[in-house]
């Protein structure tokens, strides 16, 4: 199946000059929806993950389903101010200005398997910060997944090594 087929081009979204690739209409596709999970959990079918960390918001479509397949658990990455219980957090520089994400204490214990997963990687702030929370409460950090990848702002980078799977990626 020709994913990148079911993904919209939006230009000058958010802003003039960026093109802007809209997962909703791959979304709304249930046999697209499920080749993504597919092909998300392949790689990782005899590998024991114990735990798949997402990203709010949009980390959460694919990695909840993604927990399900690999019959592992399920840990929110959140803004600040979303999750209830005791938590650390990471700051990360934005373009702008900086940002904060949070996680549970009690997410993951040290030695668990984690595979972290997103919708997209592109300069890679938000993720190389999940890998520091993963790290900080000792998990060992066995991939990370994005359906999505945007070669040209070298996110992988930033991520000390850490693998990087893509299922589709752009210039």
């Amino acid at each position: 199946m020709d994913l990148k087929a079911t993904i919209r081009e939006v230009p000058d979204f958010p802003k003039k000059g960026i093109l802007f690739y809209d997962i909703t209409t791959l979304l709304k596709d249930p046999l697209a929806f499920r080749e993504v999970i597919d092909r998300l959990a392949a790689p990782f079918v005899d590998m024991q993950i114990e735990k798949i960390v997402s990203i709010e918001a949009r980390g959460f479509i694919f990695g909840a389903p993604l927990s399900e397949r690999l019959k592992s658990g399920f840990i929110p990455v959140r803004k600040p101010g979303k999750l209830p219980a005791d938590k650390i957090d990471e700051t990360y520089e934005l373009e702008y200005g900086s940002d904060r994400l949070c996680i549970h204490e009690d997410a993951i214990s040290s030695g668990d398997r984690v595979l972290i997963v997103d919708d997209l990687l592109a300069t890679g702030g938000t993720v190389a910060a999940t890998v520091n929370l993963v790290k900080r409460l000792g998990g060992e950090i066995v991939g990370t997944a994005f359906v999505i990848e945007l070669l040209g702002l070298k996110g992988r980078d930033r991520l000390d090594g850490v693998p990087v799977t893509s299922l589709l990626q752009y210039d």
